[in-house]
């Protein structure tokens, strides 16, 4: 076994640096959204913490559940977050450092991790933390058919306990993003006691190692907990590893807008998410309020065309409807300068976002006519190209409510390729899943959050349709991406998975499978008297060092 060996705090140094540039990417865009992803480098300095008080945190949707091994939403994670920790911690800069783990060592063929672990930690329910816990845990993920947290774990096989504080994990095949998987709270360990003990309840009575015990969940109102008063193994990325210095956190569950930042302003809540544009800049320019911004990396958001649909599947119909919509102006219109535009699959935080995308592909309405021309589709006297007597129609699929008024774009989107002759129909519904596995689409829009590249893996891979269980929402099936997809995931040289994704991000904008929109900033809004709210890779909030001042 080749070792490479992890000691705690100590800089990290071992094949898996394949991510040390996540944040490189990002550092080259600039705005103020993407510097203040590293936001504990650019915090500003604060007070001497105040202890106790209640931290109100608007959330603008509520979780699925609170069980991380099953959840498949990101609003879930910024609350498991704080009821459990994670193995290891991934560093701004992509690095890795120990957490619940003290060190690690991988084999040479990539396919064996073994993790020594912390013996000195408890679950919040007295269960004590070990290598069994650890194997419950991955138990648990495997039997279960929902959430992220497969996905993050790749060709994982099983988890065999070495000794009472040594685990080793034993994968099928070498999975690069492995580590980055482990990071995430998707991921963060629960009480094996807890687990068993609820069963299929367990969502709703989580129990971890967390800074932060569960206390109630109010279904579509509020979340409450409270201070782990034996907290003490914080994580690298936090300046206070003890307990926390709040003694409740409360999330609220405010899908509306005007009422979810009218909140903050009058005070009856400190804190709110997914700030709209057009409060940003007010806030900004209050003296007593404060707009923090984290990028969200992963994929952009984008519009993913279904390639088995008839008329979408021709290369040419796609490339019309690319060249028609103005990307720029929607994004302008909508996010008045807050959002910046997407130009690829994936956010320019990640490992191998290939910039030379940007400015590659502009609004052009003749070759966009050309090309339905030559595809055999003619204006008919309403305005509307036939070919054979059928309409050239596209159903345009989005979810309710108005996230990040993606709503807003498609209503866009409609009214720029009317200009082509293009019949858009929008289905704007709570229910995406029943036409995204029925085929009913020709054209949906989403995001997923991965600090890796590998995200790509899930969508893009065929075999992984949506209909099946994955997210393939494109259809996509091409033996080149699939290769392309595993050399990234199992190759630990640095630049051979760069450039594998790199050639997979100009395939999917040369085919127009894809058309990205913008890259989303998380935001939160709160007066200054709550100081310290921090940001990890992902973009989601962390409340160690968050305190309130009088």
């Amino acid at each position: 076994m080749k070792r490479q060996r992890f000691i705690k705090w100590a800089t990290y140094v071992s094949l898996t640096t394949a991510l040390t540039l996540v944040l490189a990417g990002c550092a080259a865009k600039g705005g103020e959204a993407t510097s203040s992803t590293d936001s504990s480098a650019a915090a500003p300095a604060v007070a001497k913490p105040v202890e106790g008080g209640e931290l109100t945190y608007a959330l603008a949707t509520s979780p699925d559940t609170l069980d991380p091994g099953a959840s498949g939403f990101a609003v879930s994670h910024r609350v498991f977050r704080n009821i459990t920790d994670s193995l290891v911690v991934q560093l701004q800069d992509g690095s890795f450092q120990p957490w619940l783990a003290t060190e690690w060592t991988k084999s040479e063929d990539g396919k064996t991790y073994t993790f020594k672990l912390r013996q000195d930690v408890k679950f919040q329910d007295g269960t004590p933390f070990n290598a069994a816990a650890v194997k419950a845990n991955f138990d648990h993920i495997t039997t279960s058919a929902r959430g992220q947290a497969k996905s993050l774990i790749g060709p994982f096989e099983s988890a065999e306990v070495v000794d009472d504080y040594t685990i080793k994990f034993i994968l099928s095949q070498p999975f690069e993003p492995f580590l980055s998987g482990l990071s995430s709270a998707f991921l963060g360990i629960s009480s094996p006691q807890a687990i068993q003990q609820y069963g299929d309840q367990y969502g709703k009575h989580p129990v971890g190692t967390g800074p932060f015990k569960f206390v109630s969940w109010t279904e579509n109102d509020e979340i409450a907990l409270e201070k782990n008063p034996d907290y003490n193994w914080g994580p690298p990325t936090a300046d206070n590893r003890g307990p926390s210095h709040l003694d409740k956190l409360t999330f609220k569950i405010v899908p509306e807008e005007a009422t979810r930042i009218g909140s903050v302003q009058s005070g009856q809540l400190l804190a709110a998410e997914a700030v709209p544009p057009q409060n940003i800049a007010a806030l900004k320019n209050d003296p007593q309020f404060q707009v923090d911004q984290a990028i969200t990396n992963g994929t952009a958001f984008s519009l993913y065309f279904n390639l088995k649909s008839d008329i979408w599947s021709d290369i040419k119909a796609r490339q019309a409807v690319q060249l028609a919509v103005d990307v720029d102006t929607i994004v302008k219109t909508l996010y008045l300068g807050t959002y910046d535009r997407a130009w690829s699959s994936i956010t320019p935080g990640l490992l191998g976002y290939d910039a030379s995308l940007e400015n590659k592909i502009k609004p052009d309405l003749d070759k966009a006519n050309q090309l339905l021309d030559e595809a055999g589709w003619k204006k008919g006297a309403d305005g509307i190209r036939e070919k054979d007597g059928k309409k050239l129609i596209l159903r345009y699929l989005d979810g309710s409510p108005n996230r990040e008024k993606r709503n807003d774009i498609a209503a866009i989107v409609q009214q720029q390729l009317k200009a082509i002759g293009v019949n858009v129909t929008l289905n704007i519904t709570k229910d995406t899943s029943t036409p995204l596995k029925e085929g009913n689409f020709d054209l949906f829009g989403n995001s997923q959050v991965k600090a890796d590249p590998d995200v790509m893996r899930s969508i893009f891979q065929s075999g992984k349709e949506y209909a099946n269980g994955g997210t393939n929402w494109s259809n996509l099936s091409d033996p080149e991406i699939d290769k392309l997809l595993d050399l990234g995931s199992e190759e630990s040289d640095l630049e051979k998975r760069k450039e594998a994704y790199t050639q997979i991000q100009q395939y999917l904008i040369d085919h127009a499978v894809i058309l990205p929109i913008y890259v989303f900033p998380y935001t939160v809004a709160h007066p200054k008297t709550v100081e310290g709210l921090k940001f990890d890779l992902l973009g989601y909030p962390q409340f160690y060092d968050v305190s309130i001042h009088k």
